[in-house]
């Protein structure tokens, strides 16, 4: 009984440790950010976002600029390739859009790093979108991702140097070998994403005014890498739910922002937010079975929230823009949970079952 009660206290612990991580480092990163007067300050709290909502050790110094080159690689290599082929060769351009794009689903599906294929595909989403347009403003992104995933990492740095991992927790995160998907799943995997994303990409492709969309673009980004991480028939309604959730908690945040605007109110609005999401993120010594849909909702909340404040709160341009860009993410979640309908209606997926238990017998008996 004793036993019983430690275990469940250091899980209780290490959870209630991950959840003030992720509040502490989201809320700082977003203050900062918002202090200095970013364009694009809800960059870096969305790069906090995704790597404190795994329940992963404090980053190396090295594994941090992994994580920055894996946003900033994508998106110079676009400049370098992508982008001319799109300006005179539109047809190869878009194939290589679509071939970069699966590999970059393809890679978080045969098991690589959740973090680095987030950012791989956002760094590809964002050159798509804006480099088409205009390479100024293509210039003016890639500076405001440089210095976002800069900044975001080195609030994850700051969160873990305030709330250090737990010895029972430093156990609990140390890598341990999983078996890759096979080729079959990940390719399934990786295509399912690929469809969700691309019809959407395509159209920020063709569209004049895509630059104004960096925000629904890191939605849409993250929409395919939920698709990607969640293989279920159930991941078209999480994708709503997630939508709804974070759109509900930003109107709530942006009503009372309308009342009483001030960075102190911000903080305090995004860290209770935070705390509502987190504790359903984390539980115990691992995750909640919905923990990335509470996840999303806490990133839709802030790329949807965030933008429309460095607008303004006082003008009547700013609330419109907000309503209409939360109308926009409800049809993208929408259009998504049809989309993964449609694929899973014509490509069922079927959970292949482990030789080593049904086919193989166990060495020194017979039957």
């Amino acid at each position: 009984m004793i036993a019983k009660i430690s275990v469940s206290a250091i899980a209780e612990n290490i959870a209630s440790r991950r959840i003030l991580r992720l509040v502490l480092g989201v809320t700082l990163s977003l203050l900062f950010s918002q202090a200095i007067n970013w364009p694009m300050s809800f960059i870096a709290p969305v790069f906090t976002l995704v790597i404190l909502g795994l329940p992963l050790p404090a980053p190396s110094f090295k594994m941090g600029l992994v994580f920055v080159f894996a946003l900033l690689v994508p998106v110079y290599a676009g400049t370098m390739v992508l982008i001319p082929l799109l300006e005179h060769a539109r047809a190869a351009g878009v194939l290589l859009v679509i071939l970069a794009l699966f590999g970059s689903f393809y890679y978080s599906a045969r098991g690589g790093s959740k973090i680095i294929g987030v950012f791989m595909t956002i760094g590809l989403t964002l050159i798509i979108a804006v480099g088409s347009v205009s390479i100024d403003a293509l210039l003016g992104v890639i500076g405001g991702l440089g210095l976002g995933a800069i900044c975001g990492i080195s609030f994850v740095w700051l969160a873990f140097a305030f709330l250090p991992e737990l010895p029972a927790e430093t156990q609990e995160t140390k890598a341990v070998p999983k078996p890759s998907p096979s080729l079959k799943v990940a390719r399934r995997s990786a295509l399912r994403s690929l469809v969700v994303v691309l019809p959407i990409v395509i159209f920020f492709l063709f569209s004049s005014s895509s630059t104004s969309y960096i925000a629904v673009m890191l939605k849409v980004a993250s929409m395919g890498q939920q698709a990607n991480a969640d293989i279920s028939r159930k991941m078209g309604r999480l994708q709503i739910e997630s939508t709804l959730w974070g759109g509900l908690a930003a109107i709530i945040a942006w009503q009372i922002m309308s009342i009483w605007s001030s960075l102190l109110m911000y903080g305090l609005l995004i860290a209770l937010a935070g705390l509502f999401f987190a504790s359903r993120i984390f539980v115990g010594k691992g995750m909640h079975p919905k923990a990335s849909m509470w996840s999303y909702a806490f990133l839709t909340m802030i790329i949807v929230l965030a933008p429309a404040l460095l607008d303004g709160q006082t003008s009547d341009g700013a609330s419109a823009a907000f309503y209409s860009r939360l109308l926009l993410f409800f049809i993208i979640a929408i259009y998504g949970s049809v989309s993964l309908a449609i694929f899973d209606a014509f490509w069922p997926f079927k959970q292949e079952s482990a030789p080593s238990e049904l086919n193989e017998k166990p060495e020194g008996k017979s039957e």
